[in-house]
């Protein structure tokens, strides 16, 4: 049996001394390295969503800016005997408020790192390629217009 999931989630940034930081979580003892996102419950949107689950697992509140991308993939639960084909839903998310010593206990830890620093560490593939879209996203915006 096939199973439809929906999540979302975001690319926190903020501009530092260093220039601009996104924030990684980690995870699965310290195994994996990647975006905040989770389920969209009933009656929230896919932006609702996303600021819920980056305060929740970061302890972070932004302001979303634009849609980044959608990402797809699937996984079994073999003991449900499930195929869940997931969608994931990512924003722009301009950090505004709160401290990452703040999340829950989806994550192990979340850290401010650069996109250089992020995209070499980070997991999954297709987060990276969410990450060097905003990353492009962000230098066009601080480009001067010509």
């Amino acid at each position: 049996m096939e199973k439809l999931q929906f999540s979302a989630g975001g690319v926190v940034y903020r501009k530092s001394g260093n220039g601009l930081e996104i924030v990684i979580l980690t995870r699965g003892g310290g195994k994996v390295f990647c975006l905040p996102k989770g389920k969209i419950a009933k009656q929230e949107t896919p932006e609702q969503a996303a600021l819920r689950e980056i305060r929740e697992e970061t302890g972070l509140t932004g302001v979303i800016e634009k849609e980044i991308g959608k990402i797809k993939y699937s996984f079994d639960l073999p003991e449900e005997e499930i195929v869940i084909n997931k969608t994931v839903t990512f924003f722009l998310v301009r950090y505004v408020s709160g401290d990452t010593k703040d999340h829950d206990t989806d994550a192990e830890d979340v850290s401010w790192l650069s996109i250089k620093e992020a995209l070499k560490i980070m997991t999954y593939p297709s987060e990276r390629q969410i990450v060097e879209k905003s990353g492009t996203v962000l230098r066009l915006a601080q480009e001067p217009s010509l």
